[in-house]
């Protein structure tokens, strides 16, 4: 068996962001390999990418297009700032005429004849250039060309016989507008590679990748999220709950308010999350900004994620209030992003989310809120698993996350778009409730696995000096129905009500 380091030695690398993650380093050298995809889902750029990659590295490298020219494929090189000085390329156009004049002057089928010229004049210029990688486009015309199955097997077996004695690494694309599945090049195929484009109703193309197989070799199954960037793909390894195991210390996460922290049994627990949720205003928003702020001030570096709302909307409520936030937002020690959902994939949203944390070395996540990620995602019944994934990601590397949750409604019964609370280790809900023809707001813990809170409900407040917490709703009862009941005498109201409100 091969250690790991023996292992990547033995690979060859795509040179694709993300992707050499996906193949654990790489494709094996020396194999015949096959990508697969319609039309306009990146083909040709990711195998421009892996031949660029390999004369990085000072190997030589060549382009076989039969399908399109090489104006064309400078053209895309050019729109990423790739030189092709280093490739060599063989396009259709520079064999054509002699394949029309054999044709031309034989008794045997054109065709065939075609088919077996072709193969020659591919074999001859790899000879000449004696290419350490080859980028086969496409395999469409060889079809044609062979006619039947049988002849179209028996070319693809030569022609990877003849690569593999010449210890080539060959990536073959296939655009798969034959009307038949091709499974011959599959079974042939050392290794697979599926590109597929997603049309959402709404919003910008999804873009995802799988690898089908490799040989021998480990890789990360599943599809995975990939965009087409200026530079090339940039692919998003799908996040696994048990990836990555990381060492932090222990320890609550202070809100830097004595009577939320003693709501919270100390404050939030690091490697946890919390989800803030309760009817739009309420003021969850606000009560992830005064965690992100405290955070900071000890030093800390915060990540917020808005969906609902601009950034600079974000922070000015914030600023309004007296927290200070564009204070740290200006010193760096806290981040702000807005994510568009209808532009941005689940997988490039976690992978910006991993960035945040092992480059930016995030202590605190806020993810503004969960009804924009559920919109972002292509199918709703997949939103749980992946929320899985990444709050295991983030737990494993001692991250406290905050999600936001609007339930649907005002005052009563309240109605959530999806159930994540048995997901998040700590649950904190917020309500209207009416007391003398007045609306005001509470706040309460329901649940908290990692320790001990409290089970009472306090009044919340957001004043001009920020967020207020008041003492346990002791004299009240039926709060969370939004028109509870005074138990209490009424010299006894009078006398635990402070000038702002606060019982």
């Amino acid at each position: 068996m091969l250690d790991a380091e023996e292992e990547v030695k033995n690979r060859c690398a795509t040179g694709v962001e993300g992707l050499d993650k996906i193949l654990m380093g790489g494709l094996p050298l020396h194999r015949f390999y096959l990508v697969q995809g319609d039309p306009g889902v990146g083909k040709t750029t990711l195998g421009l990418k892996f031949l660029l990659e390999g004369v990085k590295a000072g190997e030589r490298a060549l382009y076989i297009t039969l399908s399109e020219t090489h104006d064309e494929l400078v053209e895309v090189a050019e729109s990423h700032h790739w030189d092709l000085t280093q490739i060599s390329i063989l396009e259709l156009s520079a064999i054509e005429e002699t394949l029309s004049a054999e044709a031309q002057n034989t008794l045997f089928y054109p065709a065939e004849v075609e088919l077996n010229q072709l193969a020659q004049i591919l074999m001859d210029r790899v000879v000449e250039v004696n290419p350490s990688r080859v980028i086969f486009d496409s395999l469409s015309e060889l079809r044609l060309l062979a006619q039947n199955p049988l002849r179209y097997r028996r070319q693809l077996l030569a022609l990877k016989q003849f690569f593999s004695g010449r210890k080539c690494t060959v990536v073959v694309m296939d655009d798969r507008t034959s009307e038949t599945s091709d499974r011959e090049v599959q079974s042939i195929a050392h290794g697979v590679i599926k590109l597929e484009q997603l049309a959402p109703n709404y919003g910008e193309a999804r873009r995802r990748i799988s690898v089908v197989k490799v040989r021998g070799a480990v890789f990360r199954g599943g599809y995975h999220d990939y965009v087409i960037r200026q530079g090339g793909l940039v692919v998003y390894p799908r996040l696994t709950a048990v990836e990555k195991q990381g060492i932090f210390e222990g320890g609550s996460a202070s809100s830097d308010i004595r009577e939320l922290d003693q709501l919270l049994g100390g404050g939030l627990e690091r490697g946890t999350s919390t989800l803030f949720m309760g009817p739009p205003g309420t003021g969850k928003s606000t009560l992830g900004a005064q965690f992100a702020v405290a955070a900071a001030e000890r030093g800390e570096h915060v990540i917020a994620f808005t969906f609902d709302e601009k950034v600079e909307t974000y922070i000015h409520r914030a600023d309004s209030i007296g927290m200070g936030l564009s204070r740290q937002i200006a010193v760096g020690r806290i981040a702000a992003m807005q994510i568009n959902p209808a532009e941005l994939s689940p997988g490039e949203f976690a992978g910006r989310i991993r960035r945040a944390v092992e480059e930016k070395k995030a202590r605190v996540v806020i993810i503004d809120s969960l009804n924009g990620y559920l919109n972002s995602m292509p199918e709703e019944s997949f939103l749980a698993v992946q929320m899985h994934e990444l709050l295991s990601y983030l737990a494993q590397q001692g991250i406290a996350t905050i999600l936001v949750l609007a339930q649907n409604g005002l005052i009563g019964a309240m109605q959530s778009p999806v159930d994540i609370t048995y997901l998040a280790d700590t649950v904190v809900i917020l309500r209207y409730f009416e007391v003398e023809g007045s609306v005001k707001k509470a706040i309460s813990v329901i649940k908290k696995r990692s320790g001990d809170h409290e089970r009472t409900i306090r009044e919340f407040q957001i004043t001009s000096d920020g967020v207020r917490v008041g003492a346990p709703l002791t004299d009240f009862h039926g709060v969370l129905t939004g028109i509870p009941m005074y138990r209490g005498s009424m010299d006894s109201m009078m006398k635990n009500q402070d000038p702002d409100g606060i019982f």
